[in-house]
């Protein structure tokens, strides 16, 4: 007989393998919020290349102001959310990580982008809607009607607000506090068209609830798929009628 060799440890992963395995598993869970958080990587850069000028006329061009929705509203509703004022494209890649991927892991791709679409599209509608009628009264001078507003602030205010339902109770009641301040005080301290688009995004992303309700359904059945334990006995041999008792042992 050949004596069995025992089989050889296997070695631990490194750690920085581990982190990459676990990163790249996290951005294929997300693929939406990955795929444009690459894109407003690409349009930051190039909005490093042009002048402070060019800039502001370019990106004016691609504001969801009154002016270009009366002209373009689908081209300005798309575009405005692939640029970011400001050129700081880091912030936006940890709050998408912290919240767009966490809310389209849960939601799944679909529904995390009708909450982000209805938060982009509404929010704007209502705030530039409110400008509209400052300026026709006289609350807001007539230049507003041209003002640069790009971003995605409006999306992921809608998103942060409906992450709301799948914090535990009773974290949720402090996590939907902290939402409604975050978005509520600048609101009542400031008031200016932004903050009106931020707090109807927000409150778009609470009534967003119906669309949650599938995770808590699809993780109900899961629950009811799971096979039971049983506690197998192994059952006692019975003598049949034909079968001997072995002689016990003196």
């Amino acid at each position: 007989m050949t004596p069995s060799h025992p089989a050889p440890p296997t070695r631990p992963r490194p750690a920085p393998v581990t982190w990459l395995r676990g990163a790249g598993s996290w951005i294929r869970s997300a693929p939406g919020t990955y795929v444009w958080l690459t894109a407003l990587f690409v349009t930051t850069v190039i909005v490093h290349q042009m002048s402070p000028d060019f800039e502001e006329d370019f990106l004016r061009q691609r504001s969801t102001n009154i002016h270009e929705l009366s002209q373009n509203p689908v081209r300005v509703l798309i575009s405005s959310a692939f640029w970011i004022d400001g050129g700081e494209w880091l912030p936006y890649a940890v709050l998408y990580t912290v919240f767009h991927a966490p809310a389209e892991r849960r939601l799944g791709t679909l529904r995390w982008l009708a909450v982000v679409a209805a938060a982009h599209i509404l929010a704007t509608l209502v705030s530039e809607g409110v400008l509209a009628w400052a300026i026709r009264h006289g609350h807001a001078p007539e230049t507003a009607a041209n003002t640069l507003d790009v971003g995605v602030s409006y999306a992921l205010a809608g998103v942060v607000a409906v992450l709301t339902y799948y914090v535990p109770r009773p974290w949720r009641y402090v996590y939907l506090f902290a939402v409604l301040v975050v978005y509520g005080v600048p609101l009542v301290t400031g008031a200016t068209f932004t903050d009106i688009g931020h707090v109807t995004a927000a409150l778009i992303g609470l009534a967003c609830y119906p669309l949650t309700r599938h995770h808590h359904r699809r993780l109900d059945r899961r629950l009811q798929r799971r096979p039971h334990r049983r506690l197998h006995r192994r059952p006692h041999r019975r003598l049949h009628r034909h079968e001997t008792k072995p002689p016990s042992a003196q």
